[in-house]
């Protein structure tokens, strides 16, 4: 270490503080010379290296911040080798890294002002981990400290922790084993102000509950914060130059002269009437201005103009909201669009559900299989098998769109994921229900809150495949307007509202509390007291959907589909699970072959049998359990095979595996002279087992039996 050079003649720079029973560093000037700005941080044995580019150019044609940010997941960090037997080099980032890229996205994108069109990259490169908790934290704080290090108007800096509960308390960098398990999984990332981001899987969590961590969190979080700005005070950077893409004022001004008078009450329809309408006034605006101005001329500032349309649209939702007390689409603030949903819409597929809120629709499909199908997950910080996985699909056409079909992006992933993790909590164990379970939703139509949409559909579509979930769950999405200090806060939000509005938060849940949330703020920081608002208002929603689903479908099917394999578990002592397996795997492939049964077996000694015939799956069962069960003194076995004859007696296979002697006097009671005379091998006999002597043989007899009769 003492060796390190930098070839800019730099003086490395590092400040330490005290975090959660560990040292929190952050040090630049060793790595990284050549990006805008690069900051290792270290807490543990984590290791996290944050760089950030920030272009010089503005990119003037585009309609959003080209902000990019990504999670990098180094295996060697975790002392690990892929366990591919092809493939040892890291590849497309894993679905956990595509979250955590989003859940660092999130607080940090809204604190850039409006119109910045430099293209911008964070990257979190994990370097080392510390099994002892999940590093994604760390890569939070990271990037935020890099983007505040590079001059570029990034209004930070934020910090993020991850809350649990132990013993009644909150904590925060709790070990993965024990989040697996725990009642509340929450990340919570904030600013010294408020909070930009909530993310929560929560094991049906009050509203009461979920306050408290969030209070407890912002508190929290606040030393993270604060080391980035003493780092921030010894470095001086220098403030780096750039420029805003606006609208051009001229432009704005002529459009909204246009629009006057066209909007508002006009406009108070419900969808999709006010999409209609929205589209047609688009439609004769362009005539006008090409009308005016010439059809080159136009075409020249064409995006001008509609980006003005858009954000005079925009505007007149807020002040409909703000002045009025109305809705785009004439709703009370806390009234949910119109609901209607059914199931077994699908004849062939296991469970199938299609739930439809105002424009927003979701078609969900569930599929049954085998333990074995279970995902098997290994990352730089998991091995371990999903049995239940939800993906979410939303192509083009969803929005009117002509789009490439292509594999899921980001935004499809973290959509699906929510929905997963809002059912989770509610499925039935292993033991209960031996399946692994694949939710897939289809968004029909995209009109606000698809994600939620896709939990209802969900919920209804396992409890149409009768899987026996603990409770049902429902889903709402909540807005929130800003006025000064008066926050509105709308329920069952739409496309118009979530564009024009300050707030996007998501929450699941059962009649007994919280399953899953997901808040993003579009303005800086968020006070706890309307997060508590916002959830109080959620709850009435969640419930009023929750009722509808009831009214569709009020409890899982006692009966899977008859399309659904079969499959039942037993359990067994794991020293018996060689003999099931036997020499080569022997046994199993022949119990497997004659019963025509798909046989998984657990390290534990769980073993599930699945197959569409209840026979076949006995016949499996007994198989197992003949060759796992102890020969009792006392009792008679019928039926058995005869494996050898001698000339003392004869060997009798009275469990696979399990021979036992039928001495030549216990044959029968009259005298046998030989016992071939009698027996011959494969004969099936009745035998009573009548000892087991110290060296563990067995002492059968088949006189005994018809002494008994």
């Amino acid at each position: 270490m003492a060796n390190t050079i930098n070839p800019e003649g730099k003086s490395i720079i590092s400040v330490k503080t005290e975090f959660f029973g560990r040292t929190l560093s952050l040090e630049i000037n060793r790595v990284g010379f050549r990006t805008t700005a690069s900051v290792l941080v270290k807490y543990g044995d984590t290791v996290v290296l944050g760089s950030v580019m920030v272009s010089p150019n503005v990119i003037e044609n585009l309609d959003y911040f080209p902000l990019s940010i990504d999670y990098e997941e180094k295996m060697y960090a975790a002392g690990k080798i892929s366990g591919s037997r092809f493939v040892k080099r890291e590849g497309r980032p894993s679905d956990d890294a595509v979250l955590i890229g989003r859940l660092i996205d999130r607080p940090i994108r809204p604190l850039w002002p409006k119109g910045y069109r430099h293209e911008v990259q964070g990257v979190a490169t994990v370097l080392s981990m510390d099994p002892n908790f999940r590093p994604d934290m760390i890569a939070m704080i990271a990037l935020s400290t890099a983007f505040m290090l590079s001059g570029a108007p990034f209004d930070g800096p934020i910090a993020g922790l991850r809350i649990s509960q132990k013993d009644n308390k909150w904590v925060a960098f709790d070990t993965p084993e024990n989040l697996a398990t725990n009642p509340l999984d929450l990340v919570v990332a904030a600013t010294e102000t408020g909070i930009m981001m909530v993310e929560a899987g929560a094991n049906e969590i009050t509203e009461t509950e979920l306050v408290s961590a969030l209070n407890f969190a912002f508190k929290e979080l606040q030393p993270a914060i604060s080391l980035q700005k003493e780092l921030l005070r010894k470095v001086k950077n220098e403030k780096q130059e750039y420029s805003l893409v606006k609208i051009d004022e001229q432009i704005l001004s002529d459009v909204e002269k246009w629009l006057d008078n066209k909007l508002g009450h006009n406009l108070r329809k419900p969808y999709p009437e006010r999409n209609s309408l929205i589209k047609k006034l688009l439609d004769d605006m362009k005539d006008y201005f090409i009308t005016k101005l010439g059809e080159e001329e136009f075409k020249l500032k064409k995006n001008d103009y509609i980006e003005a349309f858009e954000k005079t649209i925009h505007k007149d939702v807020r002040q409909g909201i703000i002045k009025d007390g109305i809705r785009p689409d004439g709703r009370a603030f806390d009234e949910i669009r119109p609901l209607s949903s059914e199931v077994s819409l699908l004849p062939r597929v296991h469970g199938s559900s299609l739930f439809t809120r105002g424009l927003t629709q979701a078609l969900n499909a569930v599929t049954l299989a085998p333990l074995s199908f279970s995902q098997v997950l290994n990352t730089m910080e998991k091995e371990e098998e999903r049995r239940f996985f939800h993906h979410y699909n939303a192509p083009g056409y969803t929005v009117g769109e002509i789009r490439r079909l292509g594999s899921p992006g980001r935004r499809e992933i973290g959509h699906g994921y929510l929905a997963e993790r809002a059912l989770l909590p509610v499925l039935p164990s292993e033991t209960d229900f031996p399946y692994a379970i694949r939710s897939v939703t289809e968004i029909m139509s995209q009109n606000g809150s698809t994600s939620m949409a896709a939990t209802c559909s969900c919920c209804l579509a396992l409890m149409d495949a009768g899987v026996p979930i603990t409770a049902p769950v429902s889903g709402i999405a909540m807005g929130l307007i800003l006025d000064n200090s008066n926050p509105i806060i709308l329920s069952d939000i739409a496309d118009a509202e979530d564009f024009a509005g300050d707030m996007d938060f998501k929450v699941t849940g059962t009649t007994h509390g919280i399953t899953a949330l997901q808040m993003d703020m579009k303005v800086p920081g968020l006070k706890i007291d309307v997060l508590e608002k916002a959830l109080q208002q959620a709850k009435k929603g969640r419930f009023t959907i929750l009722q509808h689903m009831l009214s569709t479908l009020d409890k899982p099917r006692k009966e899977i589909s008859a399309y659904a394999p079969r499959v039942e578990s037993i359990h067994i002592s794991p020293d018996k699970i060689r003999e099931i397996i036997g020499k080569g795997g022997e046994m199993i492939q022949k119990i497997t072959a004659e019963t025509n049964t798909i046989i998984d077996i657990k390290d534990d000694g769980t073993i599930t049998i699945a197959s569409p015939d209840n026979d076949r799956i006995l016949a499996a069962k007994h198989w197992i359990e003949s060759i796992v069960a102890d020969p009792e003194v006392g009792k008679i076995y019928e039926n058995v095979p005869v494996v050898s004859v001698l000339d003392f007696g004869a060997f009798v296979q009275i469990l696979p595996g399990k021979d036992g002697l039928v001495h030549v006097s216990e044959i029968s009671n009259e005298r046998v002279n030989k016992p071939s005379d009698i027996l011959k091998e494969g004969d099936k006999v009745t035998v009573k087992l009548i000892a087991i002597d110290d060296k563990g043989r067995l002492q059968l007899s088949i006189k005994a039996v018809d002494n008994q009769k």
